[in-house]
């Protein structure tokens, strides 16, 4: 009788299992790597995952075509005019959008969550304040002109793309001026309720976030544009490829975006499961600080570059995923350079080291993200190492861990992948070619400054690439920097992503853009 009884109960759980297993239809359900969100505020978000989450739960005054990225176009507001002096862009905003919360959308939200950036000043707060917003001129630069219209006042005249695409980088999310002001505390601007809740209009609302673990969102069925077509999206984190695969396979997730090469290719032959890529302006990069002692020595960052096997984790651990690419500016950006001056030459690495003194080598460490693929680059890069007589300590950790660490220059090496912020070149040259204050307490701190590179003379031509309003000019001297970047820059920039997700047949209208930032759920079907 016991037997039974333990048998009739098995039977059950394994019946509830099997009833909650395939993922409902009116609902997508994705796995993917998000242990690296450590806020859900867009004037503090500053990585891929959570820069997703921005995308498809806050709007923006203007986007883009992900397929045709020059074609800029309104979102919250209705149209812009620049004025003759290109220093001010005046925007009318549309006027029948409301927040999840019911509010409506004005002028004043769109001030609002513009100066909130600039005040708070976290770390992407530079996409704004790099047009010479302080918050001491804000009042007279960020204006509301009407009930719906709002003009911005730049310091220069800029290049106008330059501008508008930063305006449709994260931190120009509008959010919703009394959700957000009715939980702030001691002048903190909404912010430590934020971090973990939400005030946006977009096409989905936030239900549901436990860091590591989930994310939930809700269509927002007031949607002022296009609805989203399915009622919830379901983020798992989950690190494992294998555990990914097996779980598409079964059905219990619609679409996987985070498998490695031999899933991939285990995965070609099911009918019931498609493939998608799409090329990504992100790059992976070794980041060399500057304030260790070996590696500010010039030599030993020439010797580094030559001392990773490119073509060997191109063509095994990133089989498809990503392609060698050796400059800071990613194919598909003016002025890119496509150039690959480095490879797999121990001989000459070891050379460099000679003549640094340090034929014997040297013990350092690398902090690394502990998912893939980035922690097999991780052993790959150490073995290459070896060759020229590097130890290198591999430090592995969450994304939010080892980012914490990186931003405030405590690494010896770090392994990244950044990606653009806004579709400009700029986007680029400025955190890895720009540094305007190297000290510990600066307020801007790029990709050069975590790295402690102190680049006067590189930062005055970057900023002079900004202001050529002539393309053909403007794109020349990128690739000028780039050039130099190459050779003297503590980065040893290796590839350029390739982002492969896998779906059930069933599901279609999932949107992959050229960021992270620019990755859509609402068109998709099941």
């Amino acid at each position: 009788m016991k037997k039974l009884c333990l048998l009739f109960l098995a039977l059950m759980v394994l019946g509830a299992n099997m009833a909650l297993a395939s993922a409902p239809k009116d609902t997508l359900v994705m796995a993917g790597v998000m242990d690296e969100i450590i806020t859900l505020d867009p004037a503090e978000i500053f990585e891929f995952a959570g820069a997703e989450f921005a995308a498809n739960t806050y709007d923006r005054l203007i986007n883009y075509d992900v397929d045709n990225v020059s074609n800029i176009y309104g979102s919250i507001a209705e149209s812009w005019k620049i004025s003759e002096d290109g220093k001010s862009y005046s925007f009318k905003i549309r006027e029948n959008i409301t927040f999840a919360s019911g509010n409506k959308l004005s002028a004043d939200d769109v001030v609002f969550s513009l100066k909130r950036v600039i005040i708070l000043n976290k770390s992407p707060a530079f996409i704004l304040t790099q047009f010479g917003f302080t918050p001491e001129n804000i009042d007279q630069r960020i204006v509301k002109t009407g009930q719906y219209a709002v003009t911005l006042t730049v310091d220069k005249a800029y290049a106008p793309t330059f501008f508008l695409y930063c305006m449709t980088a994260t931190p120009g999310s509008i959010v919703d001026k009394k959700v957000v002001m009715a939980h702030a505390k001691d002048g903190d601007l909404g912010y430590n309720w934020l971090k973990t809740n939400y005030a946006g209009s977009g096409a989905f609302t936030l239900k549901k976030w436990k860091p590591s673990e989930t994310l939930l969102l809700d269509r927002n069925d007031d949607y002022w544009g296009e609805k989203a077509k399915l009622k919830r999206v379901i983020l798992r984190h989950i690190t494992e490829s294998t555990t990914q695969r097996l779980l598409l396979e079964k059905g219990d997730i619609d679409i996987a975006r985070n498998l490695q090469p031999d899933d991939i290719k285990g995965l070609a032959k099911n009918n019931d499961i498609k493939i998608e890529s799409k090329a990504k302006g992100a790059v992976y990069y070794l980041g060399l600080n500057q304030k260790n002692k070996y590696l500010k020595i010039p030599q030993v960052r020439q010797a580094f570059k030559y001392l990773i096997d490119y073509k060997g984790m191109a063509s095994t651990i990133l089989d498809g995923r990503a392609t060698v690419h050796q400059s800071f500016l990613p194919k598909g950006f003016l002025g890119s350079l496509e150039d690959l001056p480095f490879s797999l030459n121990v001989q000459k690495a070891k050379a460099l080291l000679k003549e640094a003194g340090l034929e014997n080598g040297f013990s350092i460490t690398m902090d690394t993200r502990n998912s893939e693929p980035t922690t097999s680059m991780a052993v790959a890069i150490q073995a290459s190492l070896a060759l020229g007589g590097i130890k290198l300590d591999i430090i592995p950790g969450e994304g939010k861990q080892t980012l914490t660490k990186y931003r405030a220059r405590n690494h010896d090496i770090y392994i990244g992948r950044w990606g653009p912020d806004y579709m400009d070149p700029h986007t680029n040259a400025d955190t890895f070619a720009r540094n305007p204050d190297n000290s510990d307490d600066a307020k801007s701190k790029p990709l050069a400054w975590r790295n402690a590179w102190a680049i006067p003379e590189m930062t005055k031509k970057a900023d002079a690439a900004v202001l050529e309003f002539d393309a053909a000019k403007r794109a020349q001297m990128y690739i000028e920097l780039q050039r130099e970047h190459q050779q003297t820059s503590p980065f040893v920039i290796m590839f350029q992503d390739i982002e492969i997700l896998a779906r059930r047949s069933n599901v279609n209208g999932f949107i992959l853009g050229p960021t992270f930032d620019s990755n859509f759920y609402h068109a998709t079907t099941k």
